[in-house]
């Protein structure tokens, strides 16, 4: 073998050829391993390099970590579920009319509607994330915005219940979600005393926003906030890449938000724009593809830098190279590209929301397959697939992309749509005599009145009253996979109901009876505490309480139990064919302990053989029976995110008197 000389050794040291302890040991004449001896083999064919006073190459792989890491995965990344809100636009739905719509129909819209249409920036559902009315006055009115949106963004992806803890870091850590935040400054300062003990951190002074967020809804992974500027979610996304990329979550949460602007950023057409809010969920796409998930794009690559002191539009031009390089993909490859410019068309200055109201246009397209008018456009067209040279068919891919403004980073993400497959199957129902014993249904919410308008959502949604009832092999699938979706898809929470249900259209009305009964029961408590302000003699007012307290109570109370709930003083009640159950007093773990696993292993068996009643009558009981439900993977199957009943909140900190707002 050919002998280097110190000086030949040292260059290869310092042009990465050789590692310290190969030079070293070729320095001091000492015998390499064998790892060294194969590197030095490979570095006596390797071709010459450049002088080392020569700048290296720029890197092609902009999303790799800094100090080096495995390269974006050929397949990419999922976006498993997006949610958002905007002006003019509650929601995607509405965001998608509008964007269609154009210029067209500018004047028809409603001038400077709020993102969260019916609700104002002080409206907000405490209750449901487990906050006082005056912690939740405290936050700032963006934090309360991100909080449910992250919130329905999870449960659109099914992962706030027993899935979640199937999104783990490399560790093996569950709930493993990072949570990373684009955000414009705050206008009011998080001044509440950090909380106690493990109580939920409202607004602890000098704790991050992502790491509130992150604490309120129990996730465990990484966290960012990024500042204002226009690319600041594309930033945050990037950001979000290099955590997956390094095994520290299973899963990102990557959202933004940006407040409602004064009157000098309009919408073009004259309404205002801001205040927009949203959300994307990301994973591995090949882990997404394994669970079932919903995947609406696949995140390509990335390229995010600082100008420096060169022109905008260059500093642009070299990210797009970058991360269509990192794709290996050329621009003929790209049929669309989202900017700044473009969203402005449809919702006007959203600041640091302004990345991803691009992203959410490009990533509509993709699934519609249609391109919305260009700004000054008059209409929206189809987007026709691309073939190669050899005619294969090529996927449709996007290109997001925010110019740097001053102080800000530019950012670039190439976007595409997901591997086409056939039909996803719904999951098998029962067959046989299991058909006919129907499905158990369990719903959950914070309180009685979420638990009513939860129910009335799903009904109306999913199950519409004009709909016949389906009993048909198509049917009782629908049915199966609708029940275990909101098995381990939805959060367990203390106010509780049960229903077996034989058909999609038995659910409904079982749902509907429910959610009527419980709102006239309401009206009637309404009335009966309206009587009883009236009435300005104490003696009375304790006498009543007293009756109400007493043995006519107490017999109601069981025969809304049964006999199964009897031993239960309060559990629950039974309405219809609806049972359900009020936890919010019990004390303790319950008549079983979830966490043992001779419990599991007990859940799973009465799942495997289908003991409806006594899952039903656990369920009610306190035991969570949701994670033991082995039945195997299935598809993801969206359904409408729970219901917030927002109260207005005074700026004092205390309540308000005015009724919730559904939504």
């Amino acid at each position: 073998m050919q002998t280097m000389d110190h000086r030949d050794i040292l260059t290869r040291f310092k042009n990465g050829d050789l590692g310290r302890e190969q030079a070293a040991a070729l320095l001091t004449g000492a015998h390499p391993g064998s790892a060294a001896r194969h590197a030095l083999l490979t570095a006596e064919v390797a071709p010459p390099r450049a002088a080392v006073s020569q700048p290296p190459p720029a890197r092609a792989l902009t999303t790799a970590p800094a100090g080096g890491g495995p390269p974006l995965p050929a397949d990419g990344y999922a976006i498993t579920a997006l949610h958002g809100r905007f002006p003019d636009a509650d929601g995607l739905d509405a965001f998608w009319h509008t964007a269609v719509l154009g210029g067209r129909d500018a004047g028809r819209r409603t001038s400077g509607s709020p993102a969260g249409a019916g609700a104002g920036a002080g409206d907000f559902d405490a209750v449901f994330f487990g906050l006082t009315p005056q912690d939740a006055a405290l936050m700032d009115p963006q934090e309360r915005l991100l909080l449910e949106v992250l919130w329905q963004t999870l449960e659109t992806a099914g992962c706030t219940g027993a899935r979640l803890d199937t999104l783990t870091a490399a560790d093996g850590e569950p709930r493993a979600v990072g949570v990373y935040v684009a955000h414009d400054p705050l206008g009011r300062a998080a001044v509440a005393p950090a909380p106690a003990g493990d109580a939920p951190a409202a607004a602890g002074a000098g704790v991050t926003l992502p790491a509130r967020l992150s604490t309120l809804l129990d996730l465990r992974g990484p966290g960012h906030c990024v500042g204002g500027g226009g690319a600041a979610f594309l930033v945050a996304l990037h950001q979000a890449l290099s955590a997956l990329r390094a095994g520290e979550c299973g899963a990102a949460l990557v959202g933004a938000v940006a407040p409602r602007p004064g009157p000098a950023r309009r919408h073009p057409q004259g309404a205002e724009g801001g205040q927009g809010v949203g959300a994307v969920l990301l994973r591995p796409l090949a882990a997404a593809r394994a669970a079932g998930d919903t995947v609406h794009a696949v995140v390509r690559a990335t390229a995010v830098a600082h100008p420096g002191r060169r022109a905008r539009e260059a500093a642009a031009d070299r990210l797009a190279r970058r991360a269509l390089a990192a794709a290996g993909v050329t621009a003929a490859g790209v049929g669309l590209r989202e900017t700044e410019t473009t969203v402005a068309a449809t919702t006007g200055d959203t600041g640091a929301a302004t990345g991803l109201a691009a992203l959410v246009r490009a990533v509509l397209q993709l699934r519609h397959g249609t391109l919305l008018p260009a700004p000054g456009g008059s209409s929206a067209v189809p987007w026709a697939r691309p073939h190669d040279q050899s005619g294969r068919e090529l996927p449709r891919r996007a290109t997001v992309a925010v110019r740097p403004a001053a102080g800000s980073p530019a950012a670039h993400v190439l976007l595409e749509e997901p591997p086409r497959r056939g039909p996803e199957p719904i999951a098998a129902g029962p067959a046989g005599p299991a058909a006919a014993s129907g499905e158990l249904v369990l719903l959950s919410a914070p309180t009685p009145e979420h638990l009513a308008a939860t129910a009335r959502r799903l009904a109306d949604r999913v199950l519409p009253a004009d709909a016949v009832e389906d009993g048909t092999q198509d049917g009782r699938r629908l049915l199966a996979a609708l029940a275990r979706e909101l098995r381990l898809g939805r959060a367990v929470r203390d106010c509780r109901l049960a229903v077996v249900a034989r058909d999609t259209g038995e659910l409904g009305a079982a749902l509907r009876a429910f959610a009527d009964d419980l709102a006239g029961a309401d009206d009637l408590a309404g009335a009966d505490d309206r009587d009883g302000a009236d009435d300005r003699d104490r003696a009375d007012d304790r006498d009543r309480a007293d009756d109400l307290a007493g043995a006519d109570d107490r017999d109601r109370a069981d025969d809304l139990a049964g006999a199964d709930d009897q031993d239960r003083a309060g559990a629950g009640g039974a309405r219809g064919s609806v049972r359900c159950a009020d936890l919010r007093g019990a004390q303790g773990p319950g008549v079983l302990f979830g966490e043992l696993p001779e419990t599991r292993a007990y859940l799973a068996a009465l799942w495997r053989g289908r003991r409806l009643d006594a899952l039903a009558r656990l369920w009610l009981a306190g035991v969570d029976v949701t994670a033991a439900d082995t039945a195997g993977a299935a598809p993801v199957l969206p359904l409408p995110t729970s219901a917030l009943l927002r109260r207005p909140l005074r700026e004092a900190g205390c309540p308000a008197t005015d009724g919730p707002t559904p939504s």
